[in-house]
Parts: C-alpha cells; sequence; structure tokens
C-alpha cells in the first residue's frame, strides 16, 4: 500500500480496472453475499483516542475490520517499523493475521484504520483467492473491493491537502475512491457523506458521486440524455441496415453494441455491477440484471 505527500493523481485513469474489479467481486461472491455487507464499519469502531495504548488500539481496529470483512475471529499482530510503503500484510494459511503498519502512523494515529482496511482486504481476498494479473491492478482491486465491502470510506477520508501538505492512502485517486463509494451507496442505501472529516475527501466523494451517475445516463437506459438518445437511435437504424450485417457500437469499449439484423438485440454494461447485458430491441422495458439483481429502466 502506498502513501503520496506530493503529485496526487487526480480524476479516472483507473476506470476500466476499477469497473473490472466491481465485476469480479460480484462475481466471485454472488449478490446473497454481497448483501450481507450492507452496514459499513462505523466511525466510532475505528477511532483512535490520543491516550490509548498504540499497539492495542490498532489491534482493536484491527479486530473491527476483521469482523466487518466477515473474517474469522483470530490473534492479530500489528507492528510498526521503517518502510518505503504504508503498510504491510503477511499472507499465511493463517488463522492469524500479521500486520505491519510505517512508522510515521505512531504519531498519525487517526489514519490507522485506513491503513489497516486496506491490508485487512488483502487477507480476504487472498482467502477468497481473488486477484487481477500485476501489482497495479490488484491493488486497484483491492481498493476497490475494501471501499465497496465498506471499510473503504476510511482510505478516502485519510485524503487531505493543507498548504504544502498532501496525504492519499491507496491507489485509486480520490475521485475513483468517491466513485466506487457512490456505487455502494446507490446499491445498499447507505450515505457515508457525515461520515468524513476531510472537506477534500467529502468533495472528492461528491465528484465521483457525479461520475457514477452517468453511468445511470448511458443508452439503453431509459435515463439516457436527448443527445446520448439521439445518437443510440442512428447506431440503431445503422445496425438494422443489411449492408451493416446488423452490427453497430456506441462510443467507447465497454458502451453498447447492437446484434441483429433479426431479431434485433442490444447489449450494454450494467451500471451497478458492469455485468453484460443482452435484451432485445423492442422499445421500453425493465431489465434485473442477473448477477446484482439490479432493476434497470431501459429503452432499447
Amino acid at each position: 500500500m502506498t502513501t503520496g505527500e506530493r503529485g496526487i493523481e487526480h480524476g479516472y485513469p483507473h476506470l476500466d480496472t476499477v469497473r473490472s474489479a466491481l465485476h469480479a467481486l460480484f462475481t466471485r461472491l454472488s449478490y446473497d453475499t454481497v448483501s450481507t455487507f450492507g452496514t459499513s464499519v462505523l466511525p466510532v469502531d475505528v477511532a483512535f483516542d490520543d491516550t490509548e495504548d498504540l499497539h492495542l488500539g490498532a489491534q482493536r481496529i484491527a479486530r473491527a475490520l476483521v469482523r466487518q470483512l466477515h473474517l474469522p475471529d483470530a490473534r492479530i499482530v500489528v507492528s510498526f517499523r521503517e518502510m518505503e510503503h504504508a503498510a504491510n500484510v503477511e499472507l499465511t494459511a493463517g488463522p492469524e493475521y500479521f500486520i505491519e503498519l510505517n512508522d510515521r502512523f505512531r504519531t498519525h494515529r487517526k489514519d490507522i484504520g485506513a491503513a489497516l482496511a486496506h491490508e485487512v482486504m488483502h487477507v480476504y481476498l487472498h482467502r477468497l483467492d481473488l486477484s487481477f494479473p500485476g501489482t497495479r491492478d490488484n491493488e486497484i482491486l483491492t481498493d476497490t473491493a475494501t471501499t465497496y465491502l465498506g471499510a473503504g470510506w476510511l482510505l478516502l477520508d485519510a485524503y487531505r491537502e493543507h498548504g504544502p501538505f498532501s496525504q492519499k492512502l491507496g491507489y485509486l485517486t480520490p475521485e475513483e475512491f468517491g466513485y466506487v463509494l457512490a456505487k455502494r451507496a446507490a446499491f445498499f442505501g447507505e450515505d457515508p457523506a457525515p461520515w468524513f472529516t476531510s472537506p477534500q475527501a467529502y468533495d472528492a466523494y461528491t465528484a465521483g458521486a457525479a461520475r457514477a451517475r452517468q453511468d445511470l445516463r448511458r443508452p439503453p437506459l431509459a435515463a439516457a440524455g436527448w443527445a446520448a438518445r439521439m445518437r443510440y437511435a442512428k447506431d440503431r437504424r445503422a445496425a438494422r441496415d443489411p449492408r451493416r450485417a446488423g452490427r453497430a457500437s456506441g462510443p467507447g469499449g465497454d458502451d453498447y453494441a447492437f446484434e441483429g439484423p433479426a431479431p434485433l438485440k442490444v447489449s450494454f454494461p450494467c451500471p451497478a455491477c458492469h455485468q453484460r447485458l443482452r435484451l432485445p430491441v423492442r422499445g421500453r422495458l425493465t431489465a434485473r440484471c442477473g448477477l446484482c439483481k439490479t432493476l434497470l429502466d431501459c429503452d432499447t
């Protein structure tokens, strides 16, 4: 896990990987299991009083995160040492958990919960046998899973900028953390906004939420904007043209694509879990994603 103090990246450079991570999470866990994570870890469970013993407090917070991620209750050893990264976890068969934190957290106790959340998720994914190839993509998977399963708001809240000082934990940009949090909020009906202590984290959440809402306004979803609907209608006409062999696609590799010519169908990603859906082109209809069970109002 990394920590940055200057040159924090913004925007959505990892969005394709984030979406793949959400899809992998639902595919590996199933709707029923994901649904058991409806309540996030609460601020009171990860708060760190300056009067509390450093090691006992870190272990207490680690146990709260272990419970949040439904891992077996076991002995947790949290230690501190000088290192390049923010934290490290020893992935073993268990049942013990061995986590190392950067020495800087001795005096930055507010962020211990964020560092531990990422590392405990590494344990969860390891035992789930879920990973992406390559360090970068696997860390993005870890951040995405941590956030979607109810502990990642801590990682976003660790993002702060005060004059020349800036800090961010994790591999996602602040806005990408906000994007995943907004996806979680929409799925579970849980609003994390009151938990943020960092004004910059709150701004990143609102920006990410706005980007997540764009996923709900892409054709063939009925909430798509006028311009997008006009473009979709043009592509649909082209798909019905025999000279085009009944195929046409929208802009972007993960947008809609037509298959035909008769009976013409359209495929597109579910805005919640990014499972590819395939529907008949026959006007207004309601579809349910088979993976995440989300109901979608469509106009195909």
